[in-house]
């Protein structure tokens, strides 16, 4: 994972707070456990980026022709494939 356990934590406090300052969410249930919830979702977001950011990869290495990354063409097929990748996992 790209983000430490310590910036998800912190990331997922600043959210909570944010929304509860601002009126957007009201609490039925124990603050701990919404909190817990909002880090638990960033987990999974984090992660299935990360698989998408993989399976990416490993489409453009398996192309005949080598593609530089960092490169221009890289870095379009690279956000093309990802955003196809993202299509595809949400229909799921």
């Amino acid at each position: 994972m790209i983000l430490s356990e310590e910036k998800i934590s912190h990331t997922s406090h600043i959210l909570f707070n944010g929304l509860i300052n601002k009126g957007l969410i009201k609490l039925k249930t124990d603050e701990q456990e919404v909190r817990r919830e909002i880090k638990r979702s960033f987990i999974q977001a984090l992660k299935i980026g990360e698989s998408i950011d993989e399976t990416v990869r490993r489409k453009l290495q398996s192309f005949s022709k080598k593609i530089v990354e960092g490169s221009t063409e890289w870095n379009v097929l690279y956000k093309k494939f990802f955003e196809e990748e993202e299509k595809k996992r949400l229909i799921r």
